[in-house]
């Protein structure tokens, strides 16, 4: 079985070692330089992407920001797998919310705004403050605004303006602020039958609107309220494959913040925690194969590493640390790779962050510090 990815990142790299071992080959369409190439090497394949398209057995995604004509072109082949439809949800937030309203799931309140007029009723229908994100692209904290008082107004419009006129089709959606408790999100995959099996939800933190830190966690009301959510959300796409969904948990009920039409950065913890890891089940769904476990093997965190290029060595002579690599090149706040750390119970796993902590410089891991400075309060 052949599958011909759309991107050629890390998330593409991780499902070609995932695919290996079911005889499953992948290569990978780079959209930025139209050339096909090894998922793992990066060396270019002699073939252009109709050839790709007519040698892969199933095509799939990495990411959402796809030209729109090359998801036509894959999807006429018949062979595009989870839908186009799903991936301009996940790029698009105000196609995403209008599939949140028909599936009946709760997210915040919002509105949409392309001029200033939209703007002044924005303010009226959400109120502030709020929350302000591009329709098109913008993610990892960027092309996003928070409005707190009525003196920022003049300020932020000036600056959506900007972001509004300088590429086609965009616009800015509004959302009311949301004070949640915590972050959560749940990856979970649909087959081509429509089973759907899920993952834990994860305890996300983020710096700086960056996912830093993951963690499995056990919490079956919010689970069952996840599962319901993701269930409506990927039988309303008809989805097949892995989606991710991010919420906010609000005294103990989830709202949605957005979704992810593919692997996900905080599901990276299923590599070793779960009995089978989010990028095999995406591959298996995709390519028609039964769904494999997600149960919970061993608790586990996720930690980006976020513009090193180097970890301390001690890290690789700790017991159920695991270091993943993505081969780039270093750069500021760039995403260079990711470590899962895996223990029998929570407190041993609370006790190896803190371990991480003494290890781990503050400033480029301040979650992991954050973390073990709570453990010991």
């Amino acid at each position: 079985m052949h599958v011909l990815v759309l991107g050629s990142g890390q998330l593409a790299r991780m499902m070609s070692l995932a695919g290996a071992p079911l005889n499953i080959t992948l290569s990978a369409y780079d959209v930025t330089t139209d050339r096909v190439v090894h998922p793992l090497t990066q060396t270019p394949i002699e073939q252009t992407l109709d050839q790709a398209i007519a040698d892969a057995d199933v095509i799939t995604a990495e990411f959402e920001h796809i030209p729109h004509d090359i998801l036509a072109i894959c999807e006429k082949s018949g062979k595009f797998l989870p839908s186009s439809e799903a991936i301009k949800a996940g790029g698009d937030r105000r196609i995403e919310k209008a599939l949140l309203d028909t599936a009946n799931v709760k997210n915040a309140k919002y509105y949409v705004i392309n001029t200033r007029d939209d703007f002044d009723a924005a303010i009226e229908h959400v109120g502030i403050p709020m929350v302000l994100k591009s329709a098109l692209g913008g993610y990892d904290g960027k092309g996003q605004w928070r409005l707190k008082e009525l003196s920022q107004i003049d300020e932020i419009w000036t600056e959506m303006q900007e972001c509004i006129a300088a590429s086609d089709n965009q616009a800015i959606v509004a959302e009311q602020f949301i004070p949640f408790d915590r972050e959560v999100s749940l990856v979970g995959a649909r087959g081509v039958n429509g089973d759907v099996v899920v993952y834990p939800l994860a305890e996300n933190i983020h710096v700086n609107g960056v996912l830093s830190l993951s963690t499995a966690i056990d919490a079956p009301e919010l689970q069952q309220q996840a599962k319901s959510m993701f269930t409506a959300v990927a039988n309303q796409l008809n989805y097949v494959g892995v989606l991710a969904i991010e919420f906010f948990d609000v005294d103990g009920q989830l709202l949605v913040n957005e979704i992810a039409p593919r692997v996900h950065n905080s599901g990276h913890w299923t590599q070793q925690g779960a009995e089978v890891c989010q990028f095999e089940n995406h591959l298996r769904a995709v390519c028609g194969m039964p769904l494999g476990s997600t149960k919970l093997v061993r608790e586990t965190s996720m930690i980006n590493i976020l513009g090193e290029d180097s970890l301390p060595q001690e890290l690789l002579a700790m017991e159920g640390c695991h270091i993943h690599w993505y081969g780039k090149s270093k750069r500021p706040g760039r995403k260079m790779g990711h470590i899962n750390i895996t223990a029998d119970y929570t407190g041993e796993l609370q006790r190896k962050l803190c371990e991480l902590a003494k290890l781990l410089d503050k400033e480029a891991f301040p979650a992991v510090h954050e973390v073990a400075e709570h453990i010991k309060a």
